[in-house]
């Protein structure tokens, strides 16, 4: 005779796990509207809201069982806003940088005026002209932040080396910097 089936859940289960949808469904929109007011900018909070999702969708079987993975997701938005502004204000030092013709950020005050309608497209635009090495030395300092020694040692050369690139690359974008702050 067959053993009975015993159809109570044991402890050792796990409770039900949340459907990744219907937390989706039910709170995407709050998400990005509290973002929104947070940011002031819906294409962000949007594109930050979605990314941690999209982690949480990667995850989700052990996302799911926490007490609020709604929480969770809240708080990766939030942490990918963050970073937005940080990679935003590290474009914007770059073009102060760039626009001054400065070789430290501590020449460069907080407060000086870009050049009006200024993005960081435009900063692409502009660095699309230079040659490889200097676009990837002056992006590696000025926007990432890494020092002259850690731009060589993450583009193999010498200091000396990543000093020239950077200059040269300076003096390539001076004419157009000039003339966008000028117009």
């Amino acid at each position: 005779m067959w053993p009975a089936v015993n159809d109570a859940p044991t402890p050792l289960l796990a409770p039900p796990a949340a459907e990744f949808d219907d937390v989706f469904l039910h709170h995407y929109s709050t998400l990005v509207r509290s973002l929104t007011a947070a940011c002031g900018d819906r294409e962000v909070a949007a594109d930050c809201v979605q990314d941690a999702f999209v982690k949480a969708h990667l995850r989700w079987r052990r996302i799911s069982r926490y007490d609020n993975p709604v929480a969770w997701v809240r708080r990766v938005a939030i942490n990918n806003m963050r970073d937005d502004f940080r990679k935003s204000a590290r474009g914007e030092k770059a073009r102060r940088l760039l626009i001054a013709g400065a070789s430290s950020a501590a020449e460069i005050e907080e407060d000086e005026p870009i050049v009006a309608g200024s993005s960081i497209d435009d900063l692409d635009e502009l660095l699309k002209v230079l040659p490889r090495q200097q676009r990837l030395a002056l992006s590696l300092y000025y926007v990432e932040g890494l020092t002259v020694a850690e731009t060589a040692v993450a583009m193999s050369l010498s200091e000396g080396a990543v000093k020239y690139h950077m200059s040269k690359g300076r003096e390539r974008l001076r004419p157009q910097l000039e003339e966008a702050r000028d117009a």
